[in-house]
């Protein structure tokens, strides 16, 4: 009989920016470190959602770019849409 195979947690080499799951933004959030999280979805999307996070820049996708100057780059930034 075999042993019970091992889940391992190593990083993957992944292609883009590096992601984070929503509990440890969640945690991250709790523990009131600085972070710039950006709300990505459309306008409709939004107004929709009953879920917004405090705090939260908007701006679509398309925006980004010409806004930088809104995005600080003095600590880690999380963008999220649906």
């Amino acid at each position: 009989m075999s042993e019970p195979r091992k889940e391992t947690h190593e990083a993957r080499p992944q292609a883009g920016p590096p992601r984070i799951r929503a509990g440890e933004l969640l945690r991250r959030m709790q523990w009131n470190e600085p972070i710039t999280i950006i709300d990505t979805r459309s306008p409709e999307a939004w107004g929709k959602s009953d879920r917004k996070i405090r705090g939260a820049v908007r701006m679509t996708v398309g925006e980004i770019e010409e806004q930088l100057d809104r995005i600080p780059n003095d600590r880690p930034v999380v963008t999220y849409c649906t």
